[in-house]
Order: C-alpha cells, then structure tokens, then sequence
C-alpha cells in the first residue's frame, strides 16, 4: 500500500476472473478520519474512476487506526471561513462564504455518488462514525458495523443540524427513532444501526483479513448485479460468526415512539428533556437535549416532518441551503468554538430556548439562495435513490 501522507489511500487487489477490488482508506488517523476538502476531492475523483473502469468488480471503503472510521467533517476550516465571513462586508449575504459553499456541495456530490454507485461498495464502518462519517457510509451498498462501531448525528451540540441526507435516511428509520437521534445526537451500536437501516451486516473486526481474503478468491462478474448478490452472500456467510446483542435504541423503542409522538416540536422536547430515568444511555440523550442549541432542534424537527416525500436529490439541495444559512448564523460557529476550539462547553445559543425563536426563523434557513436552474446540485437526478439493498 502506498504509505506517503495522503489523506486517502486508493490500491487495487486482484481477484477472481480477472477483475479487482478498489480499496479506498481515509488516512487522517489523528484526527479520527475527519472528512476534509481534500478527502472528498480525492474519493470524489477515484471513485469516479473505478466506477468506469470495467476491471474493478467492487469498492471497499474502510479508514486507518483502529478508533475511528470517520468522526465527521473536519471543522476547523469551516469555522475560520465563518468567522471571516462573519466580520466581512458580506455577512449579511448567504452566499458570502466561498469555502463553506465548496465544501457542502461538493460533500453532498460526494455521498449522492455512492448513494447511486453501480458497483458494490463494501463500507466497513469501525469504530466511530459520526456526521459525515455516516454521510460517506449511508450509501454504500453493503454496510458492516463491528463490535466498537457507535454511530451518531450529533450535530445539535455545535449548532447545525443532522444534514448528509440525514434529512432523508432519518425517515427511512422505524417509528419516531429517526426524529430522536435527530434531536439528542445519541449514539447507536452495531445491532441499533442495523435496526434502523443505517447498516446491513454485524462482524468482528478480527474477521476483517479474512472477509478480504475470501473477496479476492471470488468469481466476479461483467454484471454488476450478479456482483451485488455475490458481496451479499459472501457476507452472510461471514455474519454467522457474530452475535449481537440488541441495542439501547431497540430496547427503548416503546417508550421514544412516546416521547416524540405529537406534532409540536415544544411538545417533543418537554417529553424528553422532562424524562427520569436511571439509564445512563437515556439519560445522556436527554442531556445532549437540554444542552444542545434550539434553533438546530428546530431546523432538525423541520426537516424531519417536511422531507417525508422528497427524493434523495431534492433533500441534498435543500439541505446545501439550510447548511450554508447555518454558516452564516451565529450558532454553528459559537458551537464549534465550544466544543472544539475552546473547549470550555458553555456555548451561548442565540436564540438561547425553543421560546425566544422569531417568527421568521423558518425563513433564514429554508428560502433557498438559488431558483431550480442555478442550483448548484440540478444536476442530480430527481428520482430517488435506487436501494441497492433490496435488489441484492
């Protein structure tokens, strides 16, 4: 494998009839495989590559170290360009900030991209996988979750919102969960991803070496779809070996249906946060609540109630609008700097409860900077995304 610093490496390994898989590693193990500019250039590019190229039979997309496969996007030059956007003489202008347009819209691009990818792609989702983690592991066509994975959106701690189409696979999700993890950021294992859809297959890391081996010593096709059921039955052989027991999540299930039933989002919120329980998982999702900015409660909760209907590509241009409106607010910013820049953890929200919230918030977020032809994503497809799942 090349060991120069990319922050992706790409290699190909030989297989059977002739064909090869693409292994593709985020390689930013310090900061836990957060998703940069230059990592979505380079997936972008590679894929797009091995997409085309009739040798390679699948892609497998997995990360270095052992802590993380992706911790989410990487903030810190979001939060210097929101901070000069904010001091500059267009500030008042959504469109003012250059660097947060790019990366957005060429993220989404990137996880439209595997969502609707031809080809198989294996996503071995280790360890934590967090916003745009998930954002990159959504789409894949089989997804495998580890005995360490913990995946969460937990974005309403820094001030924006459970975006990456999770406007979309979050209604995909059983009952009420999807609005739950939407407003608590809480953290799922292995056998509540697969629960609610956000993964396919539940292995042991250990066996990772091994399921590679055993791709390579397959008979691949010309056809793509015989290449799907083939990666599915290859790892259901392999999932025989694993037992999970059922996650807090499905535990729970009755009760979060209760909790988020009703249609105010003041309703919802005073359910959760008025909890008392001795669960520490509860417990910690109701204080992920309490603490985290009401503003992205709201944009969150709107979201969740109104894309219900839209395809994959209409939320990924919905939700390019609301991320660069939350750039140019106050609390993405201010959320950052808490958490990471800072780190005192003392985030002052504006506005600072679901109460103090205008009138015309909806608007700040939700009027799109763009009409349909200027767009930066028309170009995507406006069916919705084919469930490679279901045809595998």
């Amino acid at each position: 494998m090349n060991t120069t610093a990319s922050p992706v490496l790409f290699e190909t390994l030989a297989a059977g009839n002739g064909k090869k898989l693409g292994l593709a590693t985020l390689n930013a193990e310090k900061t836990l495989n957060a998703l940069s500019m230059d990592m979505v250039e380079l997936l972008a590019q590679q894929l797009t590559e091995w997409r085309d190229d009739a040798s390679i039979a699948l892609v497998v997309l997995q990360a270095s170290g052992e802590k993380a496969f992706c911790a989410g996007g990487d903030l810190q030059n979001l939060y210097q360009s929101m901070l000069e956007h904010h001091a500059s003489s267009e500030k008042n202008n959504v469109l003012g900030n250059p660097y947060a347009l790019r990366f957005f819209e060429e993220e989404y691009r990137l996880d439209y991209l595997i969502h609707t990818y031809r080809k198989p792609i294996l996503c071995w989702g280790h360890g934590i996988v967090m916003g745009g983690g998930i954002g990159l592991m959504a789409g894949a066509s089989h997804r495998v979750v580890t005995e360490k994975s913990r995946l969460a959106m937990p974005e309403i701690a820094i001030g924006l919102y459970p975006d990456v189409g999770g406007s979309w696979f979050l209604n995909r999700m059983p009952g009420k969960l999807g609005l739950f993890l939407a407003l608590t950021g809480a953290s799922i294992n292995a056998s509540d991803a697969c629960f609610v859809k956000l993964a396919d297959y539940q292995l042991h890391h250990a066996e990772k070496p091994r399921l590679i081996s055993s791709l390579r010593a397959q008979d691949w096709s010309e056809n793509d779809e015989e290449n799907h059921k083939l990666l599915s039955t290859t790892l259901e052989a392999a999932q025989q070996h694993s037992a999970f027991e059922a996650g807090p999540l499905r535990q729970h299930f009755d009760l979060i249906n209760q909790l988020c039933a009703g249609a105010r989002l003041e309703d919802i919120v005073a359910q959760i946060t008025g909890l008392q329980s001795e669960d520490a998982w509860l417990q910690k999702a109701v204080a992920a609540l309490t603490k985290g900015s009401p503003g992205s409660a709201f944009i969150a909760h709107a979201l969740q109630s109104g894309c219900k209907h839209l395809s994959l590509a209409e939320v990924f241009r919905l939700e390019l609008g609301v991320s660069l409106a939350c750039a140019a607010g106050s609390d993405f910013a201010e959320g950052i700097r808490a958490l990471i820049i800072d780190k005192d953890m003392q985030p002052r929200w504006n506005p600072a409860q679901l109460l103090d919230i205008p009138e015309d918030f909806e608007q700040q977020f939700f009027n799109s900077p763009w009409d349909a032809a200027s767009h930066p994503l028309r170009d995507l497809a406006a069916c919705p995304a084919p469930d490679k799942r279901l045809a595998a």
